[in-house]
């Protein structure tokens, strides 16, 4: 493996490039265990493809807004290190495929010379936000939330409370309450308010999708904007003490809040408060980027066929609340562009709109601030690009994940049966390309990615065996789900498993029975009306499997049979001691903490030495056999196993000295002896451990 500098002007950016390769060197010479250095790299955006041996690349991307700098840049990089396929994430971000581990660090390197990162895009860390893709251009919102969801990036990016959580933290904000941004399936949700002329937010919490969907709690109905930004440090502190850690299955937010209720977290919360480094974060919004719009004077006329022009702005183009201007919607087929027509896009829209682009979170591509004038230009040149279909956020417009076209956890095709499900609904049901509220979706495993329990319409990859034990690849149908809006959302019933290649017949049963039953309805409402009895009875021809054919076999964009498999595509690494690994996290947690406190900065080193000393608590209970599920049980096992059995002696209770962290105020004073003390006791534990080893 060849090293490389970086050309990187931020010191905290190159540092961390330099980080991923040297690790990336310690994994391939076998000096950290796969475990651990897949936590690292997940951190950095760098996540193990299905496909052995190359790497899937996620950009974070805050809110889906990118410039056209940024994405030529992307482009670039997808042309140099992978294979020019960029894919839109129903998380506003994009992906990039195949990548050689080795590379990941030059890759991120050329990103960065254009603001564009991959850090805490994947891991246990606080992920993108999201937010409505229309913030700044909504005629129903109250402000514009996207200063506050870049305040939000900003400020948690490279953040010690949110590097090493049980599980991932998502946040989004809707610019209004039609709830566009999906407030009640995140860990915490903001929704765009106004109280007495003072700008505010609607804030849910503990939101989440998966196997066991859970909707959000109210957390505030209104909080004013500077007070958002503890308000999350506080929330994740607390999920980062008390949330599960064994268990991936339990270890999010939304299990959490269900084992001790809202009011016991709120307990919690007002625990936390002390220990806040800021009590309220005012966010200047007169620093976040003036729009500026190309002055193109120049008109066009309607292109020839007026009827498709017609039809394209009557499912593609948005009016804006700026007087005179309007956005387009594209509709990104499943998420899936080339390179060509990015570079072709970052040039158009610089030329003639606001050089940015808005990724959304249906998979698609929004471009604001065109003038009504240059409408009849934008069309004919997406036309050009293959980029005017029709149905823009309609219901032929399904968005899916990726499934297991490249996804470890894939069961079955999700990316397969979405194209045939929409070329069926363009062919057989073209009054629904104009339906804005028929919302269909698929994922390829219960993780959720494609949003399927949120749906009208749901699809969830599975398999089924058959009596002779032939397995065959299948669909959870899932019905009945919907955005009610101001944060109130109703979750899917798991109506029926089908074989997959029944998928078809499966949504030509359910949109016949809505168009002679239920069409004056919004769908979840005539779901709701109607019961799931009702539909399983609707689709229980399509489940028999004793009559199953050949075709029922190979799954959707395959030619091969059926075999169900979770991919591991993770490079082999050398088992070693994670015991020392542990050790060896806790010395470089010891020295970030040495570098905040340089910086001034007493919140973060404090953080950093608290994570030490948990740390350095779980090497020695995993050295006990001990289960180490949360950091509370960590703190606590530890004083239990090892200080009141005398094994290792401190001059007072650990419990109480890690735990300080909540209880006084981030000073100077403070940081600098909790560092003091973090160091002693790993010089203590080194010292037990080492006298245990030599006698072992």
């Amino acid at each position: 493996m060849q090293s490389f500098r970086t050309e990187i002007e931020n010191p905290l950016v190159e540092k961390d490039i330099l980080e991923l390769e040297k690790k990336i060197r310690a994994f391939k010479g076998g000096s950290i265990d796969e475990e651990k250095f897949r936590s690292l790299r997940l951190a950095r955006g760098v996540y193990g493809q299905r496909q052995p041996g190359v790497q899937m690349i996620r950009i974070k991307l805050p809110y889906g807004k990118v410039s056209s700098k940024q994405l030529r840049r992307i482009a670039a990089v997808a042309d140099e290190y992978s294979t020019g396929r960029l894919h839109i994430t129903t998380r506003q971000d994009i992906q990039i495929h195949y990548v050689d581990l080795e590379r990941t660090p030059e890759l991120w390197a050329q990103l960065e010379k254009d603001e564009v990162t991959l850090r805490e895009a994947c891991g246990n860390t606080v992920r993108n936000v999201t937010a409505s893709e229309t913030a700044g251009i909504d005629p129903n919102e109250p402000f514009d939330v996207s200063p506050y969801a870049q305040a939000i990036f900003e400020y948690f990016l490279r953040n010690p409370v949110g590097q090493e959580m049980g599980r991932k933290f998502k946040v989004s904000f809707s610019a209004s309450d039609a709830d566009t941004g999906l407030s009640y399936m995140h860990d915490l949700g903001f929704i765009a308010k106004m109280e007495n002329n003072t700008r505010g937010f609607k804030v849910l919490l503990g939101g989440g999708l998966g196997s066991q969907p859970r909707h959000a709690d109210v957390l505030y109905d209104f909080l004013e904007v500077d007070k958002i930004i503890p308000l999350m440090e506080t929330v994740i502190r607390v999920f980062d003490r008390y949330g599960e850690r064994k268990s991936r299955a339990k270890a999010r937010l939304k299990f959490l809040l269900k084992d001790m209720g809202l009011e016991g977290f709120k307990g919690l919360l007002e625990a936390e408060q002390t220990a806040l480094p800021h009590k309220v974060w005012p966010i200047d919004i007169s620093t976040y980027p003036a729009v500026v719009i190309a002055n193109r004077k120049e008109e066009f006329d309607l292109p020839q066929n007026t009827e498709a022009y017609s039809k394209w702005k009557q499912t593609n183009v948005i009016p804006q609340k700026q007087a005179g201007y309007y956005a387009i919607g594209i509709k990104v087929k499943l998420g899936d562009f080339y390179t060509d027509k990015a570079r072709f896009l970052a040039d158009l829209v610089e030329k003639y709109a606001a050089a940015e682009i808005r990724l959304s979170l249906r998979q698609n591509i929004l471009i604001p601030y065109v003038k009504e004038s240059l409408l009849p230009l934008f069309y004919a040149e997406l036309e050009r690009l293959g980029f005017a279909e029709i149905g823009y956020n309609k219901a032929v417009d399904i968005t899916a994940c990726p499934g297991t076209d490249t996804c470890n956890l894939g069961i079955a095709s999700s990316t397969g049966i979405a194209a045939e499900l929409e070329n069926l609904i363009a062919s057989e049901y073209p009054n629904f390309i104009n339906n804005p509220d028929l919302v269909i979706k698929i994922s390829g495993c219960m993780n959720a990615c494609g949003q399927h329990s949120m749906a009208n319409i749901g699809f969830q990859g599975m398999s089924i065996r058959t009596k002779e034990k032939l397995v065959a690849p299948a669909l959870q149908v899932l019905l009945g789900g919907g955005n009610i809006g101001d944060g109130n959302a109703v979750f899917a019933d798991k109506v029926i498993k089908i074989p997959s290649k029944r998928g078809p017949s499966a949504l030509r049963y359910i949109l016949d029975d809505y168009i002679a039953n239920g069409q004056n309805k919004a769908y979840h409402l005539y779901y709701a009306e109607q019961g799931e009895h009702y539909f399983y009875n609707l689709l229980k021809p399509l489940a028999a499997i004793d009559n199953l054919t050949k075709e029922d076999f190979i799954d959707w964009g395959n030619e091969k049979q059926y075999k169900k498999a979770i991919g591991i595509g993770e490079c082999a690494g050398v088992v070693i001691d994670l015991i020392a690994t542990l050790l060896f996290e806790s010395e470089e947690k010891i020295q970030n903490a040495e570098e905040e406190i340089l910086q001034e900065k007493w919140a973060a080193s404090i953080y950093y030495a608290y994570a030490s000393m948990v740390n350095t608590a779980k090497a020695m209970l995993t050295s006990e056999n001990t289960k180490t599920n949360t950091h509370n049980s960590i703190i606590k096992d530890f004083q239990r196993l090892f200080v009141d059995t005398g094994k290792i002696v401190l001059e007072e209770s650990f419990v109480e000295l890690v735990l300080q962290l909540n209880k006084k105020e981030p000073t100077a004073i403070f940081a600098k002896s909790y560092l003091a003390n973090a160091k002693a006791f790993l010089t203590t534990v080194d010292q037990y451990r080492n006298q245990e080893l030599s006698h072992a």
